[in-house]
């Protein structure tokens, strides 16, 4: 820890809040270089968690957790939160067995407040916090840091109109990585978050309000003109529209300023919302240029960038994953019909969409973090006439169980389900395992659901889906389909098994990847 002279120290946020303002951005450094070193062994979120830094310290250095609450969307971007909260010298650890967990989880920490993980329900998790501590009079604050890729899933929204309406005081900071929806961040703009963040800006604002209360026409002119004014130079309509107090964009890499912003906007007792814009993967040039990569690693090469493969990973000459026999498979299918469709909910390359994007880029559908908008569009498409291909991870595929009964079953359609990461998934952890698929699907009338064995199999299977009358869901492991067996393949019938081998001695029922 020689070359880690501040952070080898902080083990508390009170920790942190010894050090002088103006060697933050060192501190900075130094978690951002502790965080290559240690994720390039243990392999982990590394893009999100070096572009979310700054906004970590800051958080930490104004608020008093785990008094005030700091909610998590996801958590991956909470790596330097974890270990500002005494966990660095865990970190070691993570997404390992009896590890610390790659996600924020009150069993490991009283500072993490939820078991997180799926994305959209941190602003729904901090407006509870606020509501509860309202009733009760209390005082804490209340922080949700929610990333822009969030804002794609319609959870998101539902908690935000409700919060602009209910007009708690808490605030959300938007950490915008440049992913989607980023704008620039010019020096009027910064100029003006200064001004508009600063008590003496809102005093007056107050105090005007207050002279103008008895002169609405006179209050909705200058309410008006300020606002007009003000959106012309920062892009936060919409979340005033929906009832809150926007500031930003601000730089989400200056740590000082970043620190002076919170503890203003934190003075406000009203629902703010600030943008903060960062570069995902920022510090690592390798990260920075494949942010997307580099989001989710396995142990890599710092010098290179370069993945390094565990024995278990390690592929033998002609071996394929699920994922990769399912892209091939549906990339054929495409081929022979024009009526297949290919819909993903912000993972074309976990699901294996990537290819099938770029061939048929007019029969492909990422619609974001939405699974339920997935299956009732999936639904629709198939009441069009076409032959709809869902593939979603089955731990995300749980959200849409409204819109698989009501939007599909009973409407007597055809979805084809490809549930990716099927079972128990490892470093992920219990908030990803693909364990209640089949319960969840098992109750709807008339769904069929099959686990392929191997690549020829997951081929037959997903045809038979394309053409079935109703829901097929077909489940796969995150794993290598095994070349050392070589297994008979036959064409099946729904409900028939196969005898791959005959004998007297005993009686072996497996399916899927058991076989």
């Amino acid at each position: 820890m020689d070359s880690f002279s501040y952070i080898q120290n902080i083990n508390s946020p009170k920790d942190l809040k010894k050090v002088p303002l103006s060697n933050l951005p060192k501190v900075c450094d130094e978690y951002r270089s502790f965080l290559i070193e240690t994720i390039a062994k243990t392999g982990g979120h590394l893009g999100a968690s070096l572009g979310g830094v700054e906004l970590n310290v800051a958080l930490h250095y104004v608020l008093n957790s785990p008094q005030d609450k700091i909610c998590w969307d996801v958590g991956h971007q909470a790596y330097v939160h974890k270990m500002i909260t005494g966990r660095r010298d865990r970190m070691n650890t993570i997404r390992q067995m009896d590890g610390l967990s790659g996600f924020p989880t009150p069993l490991e920490s009283p500072h993490d407040q939820f078991i997180v993980g799926h994305a959209c329900t941190a602003i729904s998790q901090g407006l509870g916090l606020a509501v509860a501590r309202d009733l009760s009079g209390r005082n804490e604050k209340v922080v949700v840091v929610v990333g822009d890729g969030a804002l794609t899933g319609g959870l998101a929204y539902e908690a935000l109109n409700n919060a602009g309406h209910l007009g708690k005081r808490m605030l959300i900071i938007l950490n915008d990585n440049e992913m989607s929806i980023s704008k620039n961040v010019g020096a009027i703009s910064k100029y003006l978050n200064k001004v508009i963040t600063n008590p003496l800006y809102n005093r007056i604002r107050a105090e005007v309000e207050k002279k103008l209360r008895h002169f609405p026409r006179l209050r909705k002119l200058a309410d008006y003109g300020l606002d007009s004014f003000k959106h012309l130079l920062v892009p936060g309509l919409i979340f005033e529209e929906l009832g809150f107090r926007y500031f930003g964009p601000v730089d989400g890499h200056d740590v000082i300023n970043l620190v002076k912003t919170i503890e203003n906007v934190l003075k406000i007792n009203d629902v703010c919302l600030l943008h903060a814009v960062t570069q995902k993967g920022k510090g690592y040039e390798f990260a920075e240029k494949d942010a997307e990569c580099l989001h989710g690693v396995t142990p890599f090469d710092v010098k290179t960038g370069a993945k390094i493969k565990s024995p278990t990973e390690a592929k033998k000459e002609g071996e394929i994953t699920y994922t990769q026999a399912f892209s091939q498979a549906i990339l054929q299918l495409a081929r022979e019909d024009e009526k297949v469709i290919a819909i993903t909910a912000a993972m074309p390359s976990g699901t294996g969409l990537e290819k099938f994007s770029k061939e048929f880029p007019n029969r492909f559908f990422d619609v974001g973090i939405a699974e339920q908008h997935a299956v009732t569009f999936a639904g629709a498409l198939a009441k069009g006439g076409m032959k709809p291909v869902c593939a979603i991870y089955s731990t995300f595929l749980q959200r849409s169980q409204d819109q698989l009964i009501h939007d599909v079953a009973l409407q007597g359609l055809n979805v084809t389900l490809c549930l990716d990461r099927a079972g128990l998934v490892g470093a992920d952890g219990a908030t990803h395992n693909g364990v209640f698929d089949i319960s969840y699907l098992g109750h709807i009338p008339n769904a069929v659901i099959a686990a392929p064995k191997d690549s020829a199999e997951l081929f037959h299977m997903l045809k038979l889906g394309v053409d079935s009358p109703h829901i097929f869901a077909m489940r796969y492991p995150r794993a290598i389909i095994p070349s050392s067996v070589k297994l008979p393949t036959q064409l099946f019938q729904i409900g028939e098994g196969e005898m791959l081998m005959e004998g007297s001695d005993a009686a072996i029922f497996a399916l899927g990847s058991m076989v």
